[in-house]
């Protein structure tokens, strides 16, 4: 028996926060009082639906994706399957690498399905679904590092970007890492593919069998993981600058082929104090400006 769902609005009067079990979201829309009054309101009658619909694909979800693993029947574990196919063949991926920001692209496409906001966002811990009406900007803060977040940097998103989705991952995260990032985040067309592909990346920046770095097997930490075997990354020690910029070199080689694919717009990558960015044409980030009030990723 689990706890009961919590349906809120935040101390700000502005915010709402959903929590189910491992599913905790912070969503916030902008616009006329009855606007955002519908859209909180059918996000939170979506929102106790997504545990028990997810739940009943999770050993499907778990599997190793593949070219010939057979499609889930929901529509949040589609949008996993579909977000992380491009990386099957390449890698060990399963569609639990997309569900939080699968998970918050649906709970915001329910939100502007019911209302017209004049921008929203669903926020699933640090991966970001985005709604922009015509003409509307959010400015974005990127962590450091996920466990303690202190901004590095943010940047600005606008409607005409080809952007409604921001996710971030690393081995200081919430979840397993194969790599050593602190801290990759990406900017994509939705969530779920921002999420795929931050997990792909920050897999990427790595010094493999470097005595500094401690791994061990996902299911020894977590009996339930979809990692299974694999080795995970519980501790980072002190790397030579050298070793930073060979670690994060590879993961910024691999983003640049993703953006070139189109499966990314740009990207951020942070190891022990050195950031690689990937950048979009024309200006979008701003490294140590933090002046403004910031959506954290």
């Amino acid at each position: 028996m689990r706890d009961p769902v919590i349906i809120g609005l935040l101390p700000d009067q502005r915010r709402l926060h959903l929590n189910d079990g491992p599913i905790d979201l912070i969503l916030e829309a902008t616009g006329t009082r009855g606007a955002v009054h519908c859209a909180y309101e059918a996000a939170a009658r979506r929102f106790v639906t997504i545990l028990d619909e997810l739940c009943a694909e999770l050993p499907l979800l778990r599997t190793r994706a593949s070219a010939t693993t057979p499609q889930p029947g929901g529509s949040i574990a589609r949008a996993m399957a579909a977000a992380v196919a491009p990386f099957c063949e390449s890698c060990f991926i399963t569609p639990m690498a997309a569900v939080a920001g699968a998970v918050a692209e649906a709970v915001l496409t329910t939100m502007t399905s019911a209302a017209e906001p004049d921008r929203a966002y669903v926020n699933n811990g640090g991966d970001i679904a985005l709604f922009l009406a015509k003409g509307q900007r959010y400015t974005i803060g990127m962590v450091e590092r996920p466990d303690r977040p202190s901004l590095f940097g943010s940047f600005e998103l606008s409607a005409a970007m080809p952007v409604r989705g921001v996710a971030t991952s690393g081995w200081r995260g919430r979840s397993f890492s194969l790599g050593i990032a602190d801290a990759v985040t990406v900017l994509a067309e939705t969530a779920s593919k921002a999420d795929a592909a931050a997990t792909i990346l920050a897999n990427a920046v790595d010094l493999p069998d470097h005595p500094a770095i401690t791994r061990v097997p996902a299911c020894e930490i977590a009996p339930d993981s979809d990692l299974k075997e694999l080795l995970v990354t519980r501790s980072v020690g002190s790397l030579s600058r050298r070793e930073i910029a060979q670690a994060l070199a590879v993961g910024e080689a691999l983003g640049r082929q993703l953006q070139r694919e189109g499966l990314i717009y740009a990207a951020a990558l942070s190891l022990q104090g050195s950031v690689r960015v990937i950048s979009p044409p024309g200006p979008c980030f701003a490294l140590h400006d933090t002046s403004r009030s910031l959506i954290h990723a």
